[in-house]
């Protein structure tokens, strides 16, 4: 637990990144999730500040449904998600009385509360702080931004699926972040085609090591059941980094559901590889040399 004499907001945290997407459904608290488990696998101390009031999805993802914040004399405790204290976790489905209640506030107590959370929780000393967000650009993303100014973010991870619906979106988040002058470290495309866990083909059992449709650097049968590339294809007209491809895999949403870990349980697939891509990419751009 954080010392009781550590005081709250986030004067220890190296590393501020916030996880934006343009609409619902994409993924966004998804790669969150694995960014920030796959930070701590890189030997990083990780905090994961969820801000999506009103869908807080965080804690399950993480197997932290039902779990409680502590207050101390310096502001609230964050939970932590493994036995080592690498990862903690400050959400509003902590501070509810029922998981299933409805968090039904106009703006001013939203930002109230946003605010609260960046200045309150004992953070102590982190690596990173990726702060997973609602979609869109409303109220809490300029009240988390107001409230993190001062901090310095390093930047913003855009998240889309490959359908043009989604990146339309996307396009309004980049906007976002000009006109807030946000910088953005890159964009993520989710979902980039489905892989079957029935039909795959581990690195181990391949002869010639190829590389399958979806360049994720495993042999895996992969269909692209949205399309694929239209992610690459904006971030290339926006002008933006593009940090990868991660495929849809069942195997992954089980793990989300049940609060594993889907690397260790599934290391050897098409989507730990490219999730682990993603997060030395995040490393790379967050500590040049």
């Amino acid at each position: 637990m954080a010392a009781e004499g550590e005081e709250g907001g986030l004067s220890g945290v190296n590393h501020v990144i916030l996880v934006l997407s343009g609409k619902g459904g994409v993924g966004k608290s998804t790669v969150t999730t694995q960014l920030a488990l796959g930070l701590v696998e890189a030997g990083k101390k990780v905090g994961v500040l969820d801000v999506d009031l009103c869908g807080p999805s965080i804690p399950r993802m993480l197997g932290l449904s039902g779990a409680d914040v502590h207050q101390s004399s310096s502001g609230w405790i964050p939970v932590f998600a493994d036995h080592d204290q690498r990862l903690s976790v400050m959400s509003i489905a902590f501070l509810l009385a029922q998981e299933d209640d409805a968090v039904i506030w106009r703006g001013p107590k939203k930002n109230a509360m946003i605010k609260q959370f960046v200045t309150d929780v004992v953070w102590g000393s982190l690596d990173y702080l990726l702060v997973d967000t609602p979609p869109g650009t409303s109220d809490e993303h300029i009240s988390t931004l107001e409230a993190l100014r001062t901090t310095n973010p390093d930047g913003a991870v855009l998240v889309s699926t490959p359908q043009a619906v989604a990146l339309s979106d996307v396009r309004r988040e980049v906007t976002f972040c000009r006109k807030t002058k946000l910088p953005i470290l890159g964009l993520v495309e989710n979902m980039s085609g489905f892989v079957c866990p029935h039909c795959s083909v581990s690195v181990a059992q391949c002869a010639d090591h190829s590389i399958c449709e979806c360049s994720v650097h495993v042999l895996q049968e992969c269909s692209n059941l949205f399309s694929t590339g239209g992610g690459e294809s904006l971030a290339q007209e926006t002008n933006i980094p593009f940090l990868g491809r991660v495929p849809l895999d069942p195997r992954l949403a089980a793990c989300l559901e049940t609060g594993l870990n889907f690397s260790e349980t599934h290391r050897d697939t098409s989507a730990s590889t490219a999730l682990s891509n993603l997060v030395q990419s995040l490393i790379e751009r967050t500590n040049p040399q």
